[in-house]
């Protein structure tokens, strides 16, 4: 039976900081802000697995209030989503995300992104879809304060 869910994240954008989306560096004045590596759209991403498998989100799993996961690689976060769904004797089926910035460009840095989720998660490049988009202008992601992501998954689990 195939079950889906979705995942949000956002991070403010804050100078003295790399910039990490889908577990790639982007180029930038600013990086997001957050315990990890504020990778908004890993997140996003972790959070669509977790809660298609009926899991709670990725605060449950890596709290910003343990030390072990400051600074650490979100992929870290999608293997054990992945981890999660395979001791279930589940299946992914497909990830669909969206970032949502006004600056940078995002569009050059998919295919690598595309590419650095499906390693984490243990599938087809095939099987993720990654899309970009601006808030054209308007509120704190128009006035590029922060960085936001969106994503459905589906999950085969057995029933």
């Amino acid at each position: 039976m195939v079950h889906v869910g979705i995942g949000y994240d956002v991070h403010q954008l804050v100078a003295g900081r790399a910039l990490f989306l889908g577990g790639v560096e982007i180029p930038h004045t600013k990086g997001l802000d957050g315990h990890s590596d504020a990778d908004a759209l890993m997140h996003a991403i972790c959070d669509a697995l977790l809660g298609a498998i009926g899991e709670e989100d990725i605060g449950h799993f890596f709290p910003n209030t343990d030390p072990r996961w400051r600074g650490v690689p979100s992929k870290i976060f999608l293997e054990e989503a992945a981890r999660q769904i395979a001791t279930r004797s589940g299946r992914i089926v497909n990830v669909d995300a969206t970032v949502i910035a006004q600056a940078p460009k995002i569009y050059p840095h998919i295919a690598l992104m595309k590419q650095r989720v499906a390693a984490a998660l243990g599938v087809s490049e095939k099987q993720i879809g990654i899309k970009a988009t601006t808030n054209e202008l308007m509120g704190f992601i128009g006035r590029e304060e922060g960085i936001a992501a969106m994503a459905v998954a589906s999950v085969d689990l057995p029933e």
